[in-house]
């Protein structure tokens, strides 16, 4: 078999490489560091972990929980090293950060098929390949990324508004249209404000605590996509004349066009997301949770992700991608991780894992394969293929990636726990398939 490169050694590149390796594929895994660093990492280690330490939570309840009972399900080598780098956070799986990064730099360098090599990739290399190179990608490779892709489709700046899951919007204080009567009625709802709402709503986002910028994180804000409590702080009446703003539109409860107006666009074909229209900020998550919870349609939100501003590189996954996320006549160049547009740290890595199934898969002649869209890793990667080209943006695990069930169930845990056996077990059948058929390709 050929060899595959792997490009990345952060944790869906260190996956990747792990997943072809047990296959029996020998892996060329390529990592910058030390000889070109990033603002952002602080060691030479494979699968360090920038952020947080917390690889949020491990109950199967929890989207998070869920994705990582899918990995388990996966043989992910991230998962397992977890285990061992553990240390207490209560239901959230917390890691001793360098342990953690020792403990899988130790596995990729003596696994007997992987060879790590300590340089900067700046041309995409002959598939098979793996580009997981994450959203610190050097400036050399992203401009050879550019020129296979095309430039539009290459993202430097993440302005992300907060989603809400569409079962906890109270539409009773909601109406649906567009401005103007412009396309389809059923477009946005919209969440009329009056005086008094709009007054604390803007109180809430000047007086709300935000997230310090790292260094290597600082960018300059956009005017067209500036946090909304920055906008807000040039004005009182600033939102009412921007994002907040009520025109071409009525209230049919009243006949007469809001005070101000918080308009939420559908994220998924199955309308079970919607999105706050400009809304993307640098509060923290108090803040916009209490911010948000100030809009009487959305007092009772579950907010499936938080709003962020901050520097990051990413792929318009379904404008330029395939299912599987290669682009157009080159099956086996496999783009994986933050790069593709998921967001968060298991994330990444199921994507790496994802993306190392694949090329597997199409080294043996076989054709590449997704798991249905009743898990969450599956979910995840419809999202990624059929968001809007135009508004996509990143997406973290969340239960409104899901299939609904064919018997709703309206207490939220009972649902979320139906939801997420039917996930384990329906993962547990597609990887038995792809078991099979790469059995019978080897």
């Amino acid at each position: 078999m050929p060899e595959v490169a792997v490009v990345g050694g952060g944790l869906a590149g260190t996956e990747a490489a792990w997943q072809l390796a047990e296959r029996g594929h020998r892996v060329l895994l390529f990592e910058m560091r030390p000889a070109v660093a990033t603002a952002a990492h602080q060691t030479a280690g494979l699968a360090e972990l920038v952020c947080s330490n917390s690889l949020k939570s491990d109950e199967l309840t929890n989207a998070h929980g869920l994705l990582k009972a899918e990995l388990r399900e996966l043989g992910s080598l991230l998962l397992r090293v977890a285990q061992e780098a553990r240390i207490p956070a209560g239901a959230a799986l917390a890691v001793d950060r360098q342990l953690f990064s020792r403990l899988v730099s130790a596995a990729i360098e003596t696994q007997p098929n992987i060879e790590v090599r300590r340089e900067e990739v700046k041309e995409l290399p002959r598939p098979p390949a793996i580009i997981a190179s994450g959203p610190l990608t050097s400036a050399g490779l992203f401009d050879a990324i550019r020129r296979r892709l095309g430039s539009d489709g290459l993202y430097f700046f993440d302005a992300i508004s907060p989603i809400v899951a569409a079962d906890s919007i109270d539409e009773t204080q909601a109406f649906r249209a567009s401005r103007y009567g412009k396309g389809q009625d059923d477009a946005y709802l919209n969440c009329a404000l009056d005086r008094e709402q709009y007054e604390a709503l803007y109180r809430a986002l000047i007086g709300g605590e935000i997230h310090q910028a790292r260094e290597w994180d600082r960018v300059p804000y956009f005017e067209g996509c500036l946090p909304i409590e920055v906008l807000a702080a040039r004005d009182r009446d600033a939102l009412r004349f921007g994002p907040l703003k009520p025109v071409g539109l009525r209230d049919p409860r009243t006949g007469k066009p809001p005070y101000a107006v918080v308009q939420l666009r559908q994220e998924d074909r199955a309308a079970r997301m919607w999105g706050l229209v400009g809304f993307q900020t640098r509060l923290r998550y108090a803040g916009q949770r209490r911010a948000i919870q100030l809009i009487p349609a959305l007092r009772a939100a579950e907010i499936l992700r938080y709003g962020q501003v901050h520097r990051n590189s990413y792929i318009n996954f379904p404008a330029l991608l395939t299912a599987h996320g290669s682009p157009a006549g080159e099956p086996a160049l496999v783009f994986a991780g933050q790069l593709t547009g998921v967001e968060g740290y298991i994330e990444s890595a199921a994507s790496g894992l994802l993306a190392a199934i694949n090329i597997d898969r199409l080294v043996r002649g076989l054709e590449p394969t997704l798991p249905p869209a009743t898990t969450m890793l599956g979910g995840l990667l419809r999202y990624l293929r059929e968001a809007d080209p135009g508004n996509f943006q990143p997406m973290n695990a969340n239960f409104g990636l899901l299939d609904p069930l064919l018997a709703p169930q309206r207490r939220k845990p009972e649902r979320r726990r139906s939801l997420a056996v039917r996930a384990v077990h329906e993962m547990r059948a597609w990887l038995a398939g792809c078991e099979v058929a790469a059995g019978a390709g080897r």
